[in-house]
């Protein structure tokens, strides 16, 4: 059995390998060295991943993929991760979580893997795999709404409130009539410096 150690960042402003001597530390208590890391910069959302294909390549039935966290592995659609899972199942290679204890019983190598004990825990460890994959893409479904609603707050913040065509029109046809600064402040409800900055605008465009 090999340990191949997987490490993502979504992009080239993070560090990938942040957590490389915590994956080493793990591997070592379990009396394992890590045969090989595969790390790179790419969103977790995206199925092509040239490194994540590339440790598929490598890999051997039995074989362990180490990572830090399952949204690592996945922030994929749940029909995307369900096609990863199954390459990866095809492929015989055994995932490995520091944040899924039920995972960590691959490095132990078991005697017997069709005993009853080895078969619930896999039963278990593969509910709870899905549970972290779909908790993952949740995660960044939420970040990508508030950040699409930070957007769009800031857009009304920043764009300024619309001016009032009908009011201003108001101020130009009264004014244009003869009537004074003060009684069109009282009929469009505008105050002199505005009355005096529309009448003024109007003046020089025309």
């Amino acid at each position: 059995m090999l340990v191949f150690a997987y490490l993502r960042a979504s992009t080239a402003q993070q560090d990938a390998t942040r957590a490389k001597n915590t994956l080493q530390q793990f591997a070592n208590e379990y009396g394992h060295r890590i045969a090989g890391w595969f790390i790179e910069n790419v969103s977790g959302t995206k199925e092509h991943r040239p490194e994540l294909i590339r440790l598929l390549g490598h890999s051997q039935p039995g074989d362990v993929m180490l990572i830090e966290q399952v949204d690592r592995l996945t922030r994929m659609s749940p029909e995307a991760w369900e096609r990863l899972k199954s390459t990866i199942k095809m492929q015989g290679l055994y995932i490995v979580s520091l944040d899924l204890p039920t995972s960590w019983q691959a490095l132990n190598q078991p005697e017997c893997d069709q005993c009853f004990h080895s078969q619930l825990l896999g039963m278990i460890n593969e509910l709870m795999l899905d549970i972290l994959a779909l908790t993952a893409r949740k995660d960044y479904e939420d970040r990508k709404r508030r950040q699409a609603e930070g957007i769009a707050k800031n857009r009304v913040k920043f764009t300024g409130r619309k001016a009032d065509d009908s009011r201003h029109r108001a101020v130009i046809e009264l004014r244009t009539l003869g009537k004074s600064i003060s009684v069109t402040m009282k009929l469009t409800g505008y105050s002199h410096a505005q009355v005096c900055r529309i009448w003024k605008q109007h003046k020089e465009r025309t």
